[in-house]
């Protein structure tokens, strides 16, 4: 028999991590002194430890190695747990593929410019809300304030108050600017009752939303879109829908009671200070077929 110490050399593997395994009975020696507990292995046990490491660098977790090291175990059990880590590792590999060609864009970009972006973009989930909305058609992309102030007197009069930060959603698939199809949304509290100019409706979530945050002035907010939309290209996705403009800080457009309908808490005084979100619901592109 060889000690503890001794099977360790042997085994390349630590005394502590071979207690461990004694500890949750995955490995346990062959024999134990019951007066010193000095622990004895044998040769025998490095078939058993040798498919321990194995399983280990498979990626599986030693709950699912003791599974695996029953004898008993049905070989249609052994396929399906190899089967699922296969599909772990694929979809690991894709993580770290998208991961890389993130790499890739953000070097070519400050290689083009000589700088870091001003603009960061990420991928979020967004949950459905419930909002008090107004759809129309308006002149151009700066005329909406007529909207929003019909939007406070409406949320006045029905006692109610926005949830969250309020947004606008665009729905011309092209560019335009003039007669611009938007809908202005303030999220909800409770559920008022509709009218002839206001839907109140839940608008649907979004699996994967591609997000940049602007700062500052709307004059300058093309910049964001050029840099949102040249990352969208870049890391091999597609726009999937209406893009969303969500108004963290913004100006309060001379409503009154914007605190009673809870808008107090988004307004800017300055533009400087504006913080808008832009949001793209994206999906991968999906390869040329031969």
């Amino acid at each position: 028999m060889l000690k503890i110490g001794d099977f360790s050399k042997l085994s390349q593997v630590s005394v502590k991590t071979l207690h461990y395994y004694d500890q949750i009975g995955l490995l346990k020696p062959a024999k134990t002194d019951r007066f010193t507990s000095y622990r004895y292995y044998t040769f025998d046990q490095l078939p058993r430890l040798n498919r321990i490491l194995a399983l280990k660098d498979l990626g599986f977790t030693l709950e699912q190695i003791a599974i695996l090291l029953d004898e008993n175990l049905p070989a249609a059990q052994i396929r399906g747990m190899l089967r699922m880590r296969q599909a772990d590792i694929h979809q690991q590999m894709e993580h770290m593929q998208t991961r890389l060609m993130q790499v890739e864009v953000r070097l070519r970009q400050i290689e083009q410019e000589n700088t870091m972006s001003t603009y960061d973009v990420v991928l979020k989930k967004i949950e459905p809300q419930m909002v008090a909305a107004i759809r129309d058609i308006v002149p151009s992309f700066g005329e909406q304030s007529s909207l929003w102030k019909e939007m406070a007197i409406y949320l006045k009069n029905h006692n109610a108050r926005a949830s969250d930060p309020s947004l606008t959603i665009y729905y011309d698939t092209e560019y335009r600017e003039q007669d611009v199809d938007l809908e202005t949304a303030s999220p909800v509290t409770s559920r008022p009752p509709s009218t002839q100019r206001v839907s109140v409706r839940e608008i649907a979530g979004v699996e994967k939303m591609a997000c940049v945050i602007h700062r500052g002035p709307y004059e300058a907010i093309g910049d964001a879109y050029a840099a949102l939309m040249n990352w969208i290209e870049a890391n091999g996705y597609r726009i999937i829908g209406p893009n969303r403009e969500v108004y963290l800080r913004c100006p309060d457009n001379d409503y009154e009671d914007s605190e009673l309908i809870g808008y107090a808490d988004y307004v800017a005084l300055d533009p400087e200070d504006y913080v808008t979100e832009i949001q793209f619901p994206v999906d991968k592109d999906k390869p040329n077929q031969p």
